[in-house]
């Protein structure tokens, strides 16, 4: 479990092929001082197990098996590539930013960047299939960082509510709403833009997306419809 407050950036060292799956190796001395063998860190959002730790020289190293590869950007990472790093969360801290598990939901390319004199805008592509999770003012997480959604387009708007409706029997869904360009807005200050990868994000780049889980959970309640009653346990005592 993780919260999205990314406590520092790390940068790849090495990138091992073994077999059908990698290792990669990422120097992150600030996050291993209370590192083990097995612990969990979230590497630009997805969640890996410290296979190899060498606190000496603030080096572990995670293999990544293709699955991971396959649904993620971590692939394309070489060796000097920078990270965002965060630790599993404890169960005494402060949840700062939201409930994250680490698994990614898809991957998205970057935009466009519009600075201001405060903050960046930056804008992300959003996948068809994760355009019904997506709600201005909700929280994503982009590589690992819990963002708030400040804007999303239109059409993604758009095509949640006819995805709605055709679920709901009404197939009047248009190739025009179902073919349309979707995206999302985030908003990042000065600090966020300093501590993570994101403010060196270079258009055309693939970042890791992450959905809120309570969205998909409650999805699926739903769909499997509400039980009528539910019979407590009697007190034994």
């Amino acid at each position: 479990m993780f919260s999205g407050l990314v406590e520092t950036t790390g940068e790849v060292t090495a990138v091992d092929n073994v077999g059908d799956a990698v290792r990669i190796s990422i120097s992150g001395r600030h996050i291993l001082t209370d590192a083990r063998l097995g612990d969990s860190i979230a590497v630009n959002g997805v969640c890996l197990t410290v296979s190899e730790l060498d606190a000496a020289s603030g080096v572990f190293g995670a293999d990544v098996m293709q699955e991971s590869l396959n649904r993620s950007s971590l692939g394309d990472l070489r060796p000097g590539s920078a990270v965002n790093l965060e630790r599993a969360l404890r169960a005494d801290a402060r949840l700062g930013g939201h409930i994250m598990q680490g698994h990614v939901d898809g991957t998205a390319n970057f935009v466009s960047r519009t600075s201001s004199e405060h903050w960046d805008v930056l804008r992300f592509q959003l996948p068809e299939h994760l355009v019904k999770y997506v709600v201005e003012k909700g929280s994503i997480a982009v590589s690992g960082v819990s963002l708030t959604v400040s804007a999303i387009s239109d059409a993604a708007t758009a095509d949640a509510a006819a995805e709605d409706a055709a679920n709901s029997q009404d197939t009047t869904r248009s190739t025009a709403q179902h073919e349309a360009e979707h995206w999302f807005e985030v908003s990042l200050i000065p600090t966020t833009l300093a501590v993570t990868t994101l403010g060196q994000l270079v258009v055309g780049e693939t970042v890791n997306l992450e959905v809120d889980i309570i969205g998909k959970y409650v999805e699926k309640l739903l769909a499997a419809g509400t039980p009528t009653s539910y019979n407590f346990p009697s007190d034994t005592h």
